[in-house]
């Protein structure tokens, strides 16, 4: 079920603000479209026939609700109580698919026939073929030329389904750049072609319909642990956050219920001091990225630094208008992981679970180390990505250690 429009702090406003942050900061050229977004997307997806083939592709294509799932060894070593929303049982592996199924909806009202998008870590680009092939509509995906070889296996996935790839060459060639492209594609197919969007950042009114669309992990959430435990509200909830859409979702139904702790978890990469970061809240100021005021890593003269992370998925200068709002105001705790913590993290939760989870939602997993919740709290972990993507960063980092 996707959320009508409620009153609250942390929702975007009529102007498509989260507090400060948010706006469409748009080429001339891109006001049509926006503009007929802002108007209709939310008549468009709380009409009861998108609910219903939303909510209906989600359960039987998408496979959801994913399982709530009670990670007993995890528990034990940390003495609390660890669950984990497995996204990475949704279908592609990672909870994007939530998004792109609503978009491609959302595309096919709007009498779009071409689809473009950009990914980094390669799972929506992978969720946003994946649509496309379902619906029969074009697909190009811009990818940085480092992320096309650190992910080898979503490349092949995407060209499988029949998208077709693009290599972004200017930059660090990563998510930022790729999303450049997207939007410079955008800008001279105005007309034809919508932009899907991977993640709660880009002009009003992306950052508040992809957080609702992804607002089901939440909602899920929420009737799960009731059944588990009796009660809706867990302690903490756990996720990363790069421009940070599996955080929107997983934190969305909890904004408002002030006894649970969100903590966002940032990739430090070697380091928040080290150069070679993408620790926005550490770094970050405010500024205007991809269409939007939020907070970004830039240089005094206001350039863009260019971020790293070992996590294609995490490696942004910036994050999303809410996740700023979040930060700004005290409501969710941002906390930055490096990648040797994340790798670490993610070795573990594979020996301990039979999980072998994607390096982004690995940074995620690393902050139990740090929590020290009680015993008889509980914490929620949003599992957003499965690691098949990343065995080979896997195993270049640990090398003979996987030998063992």
């Amino acid at each position: 079920m996707i959320p009508e429009t409620i009153t609250s702090p942390f929702q975007v406003d009529e102007k498509g603000y989260y507090g400060q942050f948010g706006g469409a900061y748009i080429p001339e050229l891109l006001y049509p479209n926006i503009a007929e977004l802002a108007e209709n997307y939310l008549r468009y997806i709380q009409s009861p026939d998108f609910q219903e083939e939303f909510n209906n592709l989600l359960r039987d294509y998408v496979g959801r609700p994913t399982p709530l799932y009670f990670a007993s060894r995890l528990s034990e070593k940390y003495n609390t109580r660890v669950y984990l929303k497995r996204e990475d049982l949704c279908h592609t592996g990672a909870h994007k698919i939530n998004n792109t199924i609503g978009q491609i909806l959302l595309a096919k009202r709007l009498g779009k026939r071409k689809i473009v998008a950009e990914t980094g870590a390669g799972q929506h680009g992978v969720a946003t073929a994946t649509v496309c092939a379902l619906m029969g509509l074009d697909c190009i995906v811009y990818m940085g030329a480092v992320d096309i070889e650190r992910q080898a296996p979503n490349v092949a996935r995407m060209r499988m389904l029949g998208a077709e790839v693009r290599a972004a060459m200017s930059g660090s060639r990563t998510l930022k750049d790729a999303t450049n492209e997207a939007m410079r594609h955008w800008i001279n197919n105005p007309t034809d072609t919508h932009y899907i969007i991977g993640s709660v950042v880009g002009p009003h009114p992306y950052p508040d319909m992809v957080a609702r669309f992804q607002s089901v992990i939440s909602t899920e959430i929420r009737r799960q642990l009731a059944e588990k435990t009796g009660s809706e509200l867990p302690d903490y909830v756990l996720a990363c956050v790069g421009g940070g859409s599996n955080a929107a979702g997983a934190f969305y139904h909890f904004m408002d219920e002030p006894s649970v702790k969100l903590i966002a978890l940032e990739a430090a990469g070697k380091g928040v001091n080290s150069g070679h970061s993408a620790a926005t809240t550490a770094l970050g100021k405010p500024g205007i990225l991809h269409g939007s005021k939020s907070l970004l890593m830039q240089s005094p003269d206001g350039q863009v630094i260019e971020p790293y992370s070992i996590s294609a998925g995490l490696d942004y200068p910036g994050i999303g208008p809410l996740h700023a709002h979040l930060f700004t105001t005290g409501r969710a705790t941002f906390v930055p992981v490096t990648d040797e913590e994340a790798m670490e993290a993610g070795l573990l939760c594979s020996r301990l679970e039979g999980i072998i989870p994607a390096i982004e939602t690995a940074h995620a997993l690393a902050y139990l180390e740090k929590l020290n919740a009680a015993p008889d709290e509980t914490v929620i972990i949003c599992l957003s990505g499965r690691g098949d993507k990343d065995l080979q960063t896997y195993i270049n980092w640990f090398g003979d250690r996987l030998k063992k």
